[in-house]
């Protein structure tokens, strides 16, 4: 598996590194630095400040970025069959986009600093723009690493699913583990007493339509790495996610190929659950 990984010097990025390889086992990883010179990224701008020793300013910031991925190659085993480092001045998100373009990766891999949703619409954050825009299924690291036993497949119909099954056949865990399908039957209220019959037998229909998915699904995963179970809950399918996460080690969501603005006006589930789940996510394409 080629594997890209955005880094810079925070905690929750060292654990994106460490987090992929306890997951994966790696063709080649590349790591990759975007240095942001904000404002001061264009010579004029810098001129028009007054700035002195724009140069050397320059200079020092790609030093500083060599230095992390010094220090962060140290993390990689020395058995990984290739790492590459890329430090180049530029938005971080972007240059981890085109970097996994460039490489034709299979995985991004970056950690989330835990901004609410808000804040991040206000000051944006690395992970939240390469979700909006990458090709590639993306890790979400979250916390500390850990060794990866227990993982909740959430899936909304049989085109998650499809996604989902694919890329675990193309891409086996590093050690076995314990595979939950869950799907979340919506709830839903009727204030009209009159309606509640037709909402009883949509709600059996739907709670039977669950169960014939995550048991169809965990058919097609059967495999002797990994032991398969099934669970199907009802409520909002977010929240309900986000609380069976606490269980699990790994919650692997599909997404529905929503970027930009659309993701926003649209909303979307696997978005919403990367929010409010505690361990790391990973949303598969």
């Amino acid at each position: 598996m080629k594997i890209t990984i955005g880094v810079d010097w925070s905690d929750q990025a060292f654990a994106a590194v460490q987090q992929a390889l306890h997951l994966y086992r790696s063709t080649e990883v590349t790591l990759v630095h975007g240095v942001d010179l904000g404002i001061f990224e264009y010579p004029i701008v810098a001129e028009a400040a007054n700035m002195q020793g724009y140069d050397d300013f320059r200079r020092a910031m790609l030093d500083a970025g060599r230095q992390l991925m010094e220090r962060t190659s140290n993390l990689i085993p020395p058995d990984s069959p290739s790492v590459r480092t890329v430090c180049e001045f530029g938005s971080p998100a972007r240059v981890i986009l085109d970097t996994a373009q460039a490489t034709a990766a299979d995985l991004i891999a970056v950690g989330a600093r835990g901004r609410g949703r808000i804040m991040e619409l206000m000051l944006g954050s690395v992970s939240h723009r390469v979700l909006m825009h990458a090709s590639q299924s993306t890790l979400v690291a979250k916390g500390p690493p850990r060794p990866i036993q227990r993982v909740l497949v959430a899936i909304e119909g049989s085109e998650d699913a499809q996604y989902i099954h694919k890329w675990l056949l193309a891409h086996p865990f590093k050690n076995p583990v314990e595979l939950t399908v869950l799907t979340v039957v919506q709830s839903l209220r009727l204030t009209d007493p009159f309606h509640t019959v037709g909402l009883e037998a949509w709600s059996d229909a739907a709670m039977r339509f669950g169960e014939d998915l995550v048991k169809t699904t965990a058919a097609s995963l059967a495999s002797p790495f990994h032991t398969v179970g099934t669970l199907v809950c009802t409520g909002e399918p977010a929240d309900t996610v986000a609380q069976q996460s606490n269980k699990f080690d790994l919650v692997i969501v599909g997404s529905h190929g929503r970027k930009g603005v659309e993701r926003f006006l649209l909303g979307s589930v696997s978005h919403s659950i990367i929010h409010r789940a505690s361990c790391p996510i990973l949303v598969v394409r």
